[in-house]
């Protein structure tokens, strides 16, 4: 996947920003962090990148120029659909390794550490 990636000058983790601001529709560089499960710093830094690269925009919030807000430019959303399918015939790939009861398990522990996940955000 990192090699395909790459022909769109793309790393795993710029990536995994375009799907948190193109997919999930985060736009604040806080939740995107939290989403691709990195820190405040190295998501400043791949947002810088992004930016530079014509991805994704940052402007400041509304009412708050401390706040930024990301986006996608039409070459961020041409990037996601370009990646899309080299995602999915690597989790196609991915999941021929294991039985078709051992992908069952895996998503029931991944559901339950994303519930676990919730309940720890939701504490905060």
């Amino acid at each position: 996947m990192d090699e395909q990636l790459k022909t769109l000058g793309l790393t795993r983790t710029t990536w995994c920003v375009l799907l948190a601001v193109g997919n999930e529709n985060l736009t604040q560089p806080s939740d995107i962090a939290d989403f691709v499960g990195i820190d405040r710093t190295a998501t400043s830094r791949a947002l810088r990148g992004m930016e530079a690269d014509d991805l994704i925009t940052r402007a400041s919030g509304d009412g708050d120029r401390r706040t930024r807000c990301v986006t996608l430019t039409l070459k961020g959303e041409e990037t996601i659909r370009l990646a899309t399918p080299m995602a999915r015939t690597n989790a196609q790939a991915i999941a021929k390794e294991l039985a078709p009861e051992e992908r069952a398990e895996l998503l029931r522990l991944l559901g339950k550490l994303r519930k676990a996940e919730d309940v720890t955000l939701n504490t905060l």
